[in-house]
């Protein structure tokens, strides 16, 4: 019997040191670390700086599990119910303040003052995290963004005598001018499908120059102006656009605009891979054009970063490594590999930023102190199933002229006010 209990006891403390958090047989502390957005295109980028990590601290093991993005949030909500978060995890705004609200992240603030990323980090992407918050502190130390851009025919607007459009007056006539329906050529390619609503809303907020979400407790997102702008893309419609456009989800917008067959495409940096590879140096990006108030308005797509969970038993070395994913060399790997905004201010003058001319021109416009941002409150717990399941449908019923785009943006400006206000009373 003792020999039987000394077995299952050893066989007990071996299973704990194999254990995510935990110190293995060697000394060495490992870490788990979830990708928030896995797949074989991010994977080989986080083995390789995970490589550079350990090299460099011997004395830490890193283990990368990738997650894909659509199930990201179940799966953390799964780990915090049962005590098996990730030391370290990917984390994107759309989600973190649902994170914060189950006490499963560490603030690092702290840390961040503390250590050699103070003042390292692009002051735009840092006021999108704190505004998360309700609290404001920082519980992920933001990694990288993205912007919404139009990507446009370089070679069409050339042929054509026409330069890239700055307003959206503009924008309108470009689009106009470069149809030819009996050639199967379109100005633009609307998104009237999946995910439409949070591209069309961006779209208003850069027109109308409306710069803020809430005023007062309401949603402005029935502004007026921003209605006049829902109703100049909605005229575009089988006018300038296939007519296919209704349906369009990402996947077909992109396919219509790589085919050859559409001059513009409103969607953001992500798809530089796709674009680039399909039409090469006949592509461009351009900031979304300004409206009738010449100001630059801004929403922001979700700020990515890295969390340390409140769960991990080695949150010093667990720091450790999310400090070092954000250095400034390896933020520099990072976002050259996948095209989007370094979030270290140190990468400003990488060689490569001059060399992407849509990381550059972004960049160029999250620095301008005259760009006024106005992020989305994705932090709302009923903020996806507002601008999604609940209006996708409504404006499609707005491309096809049975709603006013006044009312439809009326309805959703509602159901905000009213999440917002639960969101404060509860917070």
């Amino acid at each position: 019997m003792r020999k039987l209990l000394v077995a299952v006891a050893a066989a007990a403390l071996a299973l704990t040191a194999c254990g995510s958090g935990d110190s293995g047989g060697d000394g060495k502390v490992t870490l788990t670390f979830w990708d928030n957005n896995g797949g074989p295109a991010r994977e080989p980028i986080y083995k390789e700086l995970i490589s550079r990590f350990e090299s460099a601290n011997p004395d830490i093991k890193v283990e990368y599990v990738g997650i894909p993005s659509a199930s990201v949030q179940q799966k953390y909500d799964t780990a915090i119910a049962g005590g098996e978060t990730p030391d370290v995890g990917g984390v994107t705004t759309s989600y973190l303040a649902h994170l914060i609200g189950q006490n499963a992240l560490a603030p690092l603030d702290d840390r961040i003052n503390g250590g050699a990323l103070k003042d390292k980090l692009l002051p735009s992407l840092v006021e999108t995290v704190r505004q998360t918050a309700p609290d404001g502190k920082l519980y992920i130390v933001p990694s990288s963004a993205n912007m919404d851009v139009i990507w446009y025919r370089a070679d069409w607007f050339k042929d054509a005598g026409l330069e890239p459009p700055k307003t959206w007056d503009e924008f309108i006539t470009a689009a106009t001018q470069l149809t030819d329906a009996g050639a199967n050529k379109y100005g633009y390619t609307i998104r009237g499908g999946a995910g439409s609503v949070f591209q069309l809303i961006t779209e208003a907020y850069a027109y109308s120059g409306v710069d803020n979400f809430f005023e007062g407790g309401q949603s402005t997102l029935g502004d007026s102006a921003n209605a006049e702008l829902v109703d100049k893309v909605a005229d575009l419609y089988k006018k300038a656009t296939p007519e296919a456009d209704i349906n369009n989800s990402f996947t077909q917008m992109i396919a219509q605009f790589t085919g050859g067959s559409v001059a513009m495409m409103h969607h953001n940096l992500g798809s530089y891979s796709d674009v680039t590879k399909a039409l090469g140096d006949k592509v461009a990006a351009i900031p979304l054009p300004v409206g009738p108030s010449g100001k630059r308005t801004v929403v922001p797509n979700p700020t990515d970063g890295f969390a340390v969970f409140n769960n991990s038993e080695h949150q010093d070395a667990a720091w450790k490594f999310a400090e070092f994913l954000t250095s400034s060399e390896s933020n520099s790997y990072w976002n050259e590999k996948v095209g989007q905004i370094p979030a270290n201010t140190d990468v400003r003058s990488a060689p490569w930023i001059d060399k992407s001319a849509h990381v550059k021109m972004a960049l160029g416009i999250l620095e301008d102190p005259a760009t006024i941002l106005v992020p989305a409150p994705v932090y709302l717990p009923q903020y996806s199933s507002i601008t999604k399941a609940d209006s996708e449908p409504l404006y499609q019923k707005v491309l096809l002229g049975e709603t006013s785009a006044q009312d439809f943006l009326n309805g959703m400006a509602e159901k905000l006010t009213a999440a917002q206000k639960e969101w404060e009373e509860r917070n």
